[in-house]
């Protein structure tokens, strides 16, 4: 049984955001601290990945561990209430997930894809980030 009702329960959902989340933004930040420019969310790639790397043909992805099914704890649960609903939900998201880093890879693009709970120790995000922005393509 849900919590809310289910008016709450439809404007908390309309709250959840697809870009510019905490997660991002941690990203964001310590990548341009790094001294590297990307450009947002480009439409015009599968995914519209989240930060775009143009010239290095490189672009990252910011993956919220609950929406996108990542294998850690947070990742590995689905909610109670509605679980047929959720379940459907959230295997499709992993399966658009997988079709958009195929295509990014095929049009010779390289993908990072990033954890929200992998965003904890700076030092050792800002040593991934490095190394997978100056390696050679």
């Amino acid at each position: 049984m849900d919590v809310f009702t289910p008016e709450k329960r439809s404007q908390v959902m309309r709250a959840v955001l697809g870009k510019d989340t905490a997660p991002e933004m941690t990203v964001r930040r310590l990548t341009h601290a790094l001294g590297y420019r990307y450009r947002l969310h480009a439409a015009n790639l599968p995914g519209k990945p989240d930060l775009v790397f143009p010239s290095r043909r490189k672009v990252i992805f910011v993956h919220g561990c609950f929406w996108h099914q990542h294998r850690c704890r947070r990742g590995n649960r689905v909610p109670a209430s509605r679980r047929e609903y959720w379940e459907k939900k959230l295997a499709g998201n992993k399966t658009r997930d997988r079709k958009h880093l195929r295509q990014l890879r095929r049009e010779g693009w390289r993908v990072l894809v990033l954890w929200e709970c992998q965003l904890k120790d700076q030092a050792r995000l800002a040593q991934r980030i490095s190394t997978f922005l100056d390696a050679p393509e």
